[in-house]
C-alpha cells in the first residue's frame, strides 16, 4: 500500500533514494523495483532487518532490476549520518507526526537532500486525526505514537520556513480513515473485534485485488477523509 504517488516523485535508474522512517519498507520496495538506489533509514534495527530480508527475497525472485541498490541504515532523523547533498530524493512517509523536534527533521531532510532535489512528505490528515484522538486517547498516547496533529497550512509553513519550495499535494487511503475510526472505539488493540476484523478483512482484499468499485470510492473518498495528506516538496538549486 504505497501513499507516495510516484507519478509526481520520478524515482529510477541514477536516481538515490532515502527512506527516511521507512518501518517495513513499502515505499523502499517499490524504489527498489524502479531500479533506483535506495537506503531504507529507521531507529529500528529489529524492523530493518526485516526490510534487508526483503530486499533479497526480491533480488532472488528476480524483481530488482540490475542497476538498483539497497542498503538499511539505522539511526536518529534527527541527526542522520549522510554527508550534506547525499540524495535525489527523500520519502518520510508518517514519520514527522511521531517526532517533538519536527522542525530538526525538515533541516535534516533538507540538507541531505541535493540542490534541485524533491521530497515526499506525508502525514496523517487534520480530520481523519482529530477524529481518532477524540475517540481514543490510547490512539496517541502510546509511546512512539503521534504527538501532535498537522493541519495543511502548518504543515506547508514549516516546510517553507525549512528552505524548501512548496509544490502539489493530494490526500490518500480514504478507505482506511473508517477503519482507524472503528479501531479507536471499540479499542485500538482490540484486533479481533468483529466490527474491526470484517473491515481489516475489506481493506485487505481491496489492496490485494484492487477492484473499479473500492478504486472509484477511494477516489471519491480521498479529498474528503484521506487517512493521510502527501505534500511534494523541492530544494531550491
Amino acid at each position: 500500500m504505497l501513499t507516495v504517488d510516484f507519478g509526481k516523485l520520478h524515482v529510477g535508474p541514477g536516481v538515490r533514494v532515502l527512506d527516511l522512517g521507512c518501518g517495513a519498507g513499502r515505499h523502499a520496495f517499490e524504489v527498489l523495483r524502479r531500479g533506483a538506489e535506495v537506503v531504507a533509514f529507521d531507529q529500528d534495527a529489529a524492523e530493518l532487518e526485516g526490510v534487508a530480508s526483503m530486499f533479497a527475497a526480491m533480488d532472488k525472485a528476480g524483481e530488482v532490476p540490475p542497476e538498483a541498490t539497497a542498503e538499511t541504515v539505522t539511526g536518529d532523523a534527527l541527526a542522520m549520518p549522510f554527508p550534506d547533498a547525499s540524495f535525489d530524493r527523500v520519502i518520510a512517509a508518517e514519520v514527522l507526526e511521531h517526532i517533538p523536534d519536527d522542525m530538526t527533521a525538515m533541516r535534516e531532510i533538507h540538507r541531505v537532500l541535493k540542490p534541485g532535489g524533491q521530497a515526499a512528505i506525508t502525514v496523517p490528515s487534520f480530520l481523519p486525526e482529530r477524529i481518532c484522538w477524540a475517540l481514543s486517547e490510547a490512539y496517541h498516547t502510546a509511546p512512539g505514537g503521534h504527538v501532535r496533529i498537522y493541519t495543511l497550512a502548518e504543515l506547508t509553513a514549516k516546510l517553507k520556513s525549512t528552505g524548501f519550495s512548496v509544490g502539489p499535494h493530494h490526500h490518500a487511503h480514504g478507505l482506511h480513515s473508517p477503519y482507524w475510526w472503528i479501531k479507536c472505539a471499540v479499542g485500538v488493540n482490540d484486533d479481533d473485534h468483529p466490527l474491526a476484523k470484517a473491515y481489516h478483512e475489506l481493506l485487505v482484499w481491496d489492496i490485494m485485488k484492487r477492484p473499479a468499485l473500492t478504486r472509484a470510492a477511494e477516489a471519491v473518498l480521498n479529498p474528503l477523509i484521506g487517512k493521510s495528506v502527501v505534500v511534494y516538496v523541492r530544494k531550491p538549486a
